[in-house]
């Protein structure tokens, strides 16, 4: 097994993770914590290939897997704001709303409730093999990548960006902060969360494509996996933080793609597949763990205490 090849399996395992942990950690700047990211991935996975399969073009599949997410961000943003829904509720409710109306759609239109397998499917642009050959380890790891994967990296440095570099990023922060404050200085609460929600739905249509239209070309009613929430758990660990988020995505990249690695050894099936969960658990104790000594009160010493 080569460095470079090791490489390409961390990077495309941790694409829809850091996009996940991106769309998730987005709405938590806005004091909203997502858990509907799973059903959003799913809903764009399954309309990637829907669409791809009916009309045989890569981008138009690729962009309505985006307009599809944006649009669940959107229901979501519509049952909580408007009508005071909570969010964690609301979320759960959308991830059951993916999940079953997929399974509908399947049953209804391709008569296939086990999944959808077009017989062909349009390609979206990879990396030209042999491209990046002058540069030595992460060339080879590049190519044969997915343009969705290299967007996802893109998004960190963009994020980060957004948030701390552009006006619309500081009254979002601001209203994740102090909703009181950031009314109190004129900025729209409601639109600010709204906004939030939506560049998560967009992030996370990014990774349902990726699922979708990157190697596999098919959709599986459960082909998401938990990635979504294991992108919260990315998010929850880096605190909100882009890099930090994108490191700890990285990580839980790294346990996936260990984890296909240990199947060529005399391994139990089962240990190899909670892996990425238990990287992700581990995580979010360590984050906790965090915020409880970085929230301890200092220990006063009186004169005479020894």
């Amino acid at each position: 097994m080569s460095l470079s090849s090791l490489l390409a399996s961390v990077l495309e395992q941790s694409a829809p993770i850091l996009l996940a942990a991106l769309a998730a950690m987005i709405t938590l700047r806005a004091n909203i914590l997502n858990v509907a990211v799973e059903g959003m991935m799913l809903v764009a996975a399954f309309v990637a290939i829907a669409l791809g399969s009916l009309t045989g073009n890569a981008m138009l599949a690729f962009f309505a897997a985006i307009v599809a997410s944006i649009l669940m961000s959107q229901l979501l943003a519509l049952i909580t704001l408007r009508f005071s829904a909570d969010f964690i509720v609301a979320g759960l409710g959308i991830n059951l709303l993916a999940a079953g109306g997929s399974l509908f759609a399947l049953e209804w239109f391709y008569r296939s409730p086990g999944g959808l397998r077009p017989i062909t499917f349009p390609d979206i642009w990879h990396v030209p093999a042999g491209s990046l050959s002058f540069l030595p380890v992460i060339g080879p790891a590049l190519e044969r990548q997915s343009i969705i994967l290299i967007l996802a990296f893109l998004a960190i440095p963009l994020s980060a960006l957004f948030l701390y570099r552009t006006p619309t990023g500081a009254y979002l922060r601001a209203v994740g902060e102090d909703e009181h404050a950031a009314r109190s200085a004129g900025i729209s609460v409601v639109r600010m969360k709204a906004l939030s929600l939506a560049i998560s739905g967009l992030f996370a249509g990014l990774a349902g494509a990726q699922l979708a239209m990157d190697k596999l070309h098919f959709f599986l009613p459960d082909m998401t996996s938990g990635r979504g929430f294991i992108g919260l758990a990315a998010t929850l660990f880096g605190g909100g933080h882009p890099w930090v988020t994108a490191a700890a995505s990285l990580l839980f990249g790294l346990f996936g793609a260990l984890g296909d690695r240990l199947q060529a050894f005399a391994i139990p099936s089962q240990f190899v597949l909670m892996l990425p969960y238990v990287a992700a658990i581990v995580g979010l104790s360590l984050a906790r763990w965090r915020i409880h000594v970085r929230n301890r009160p200092a220990r006063i010493v009186t004169k005479g205490t020894a």
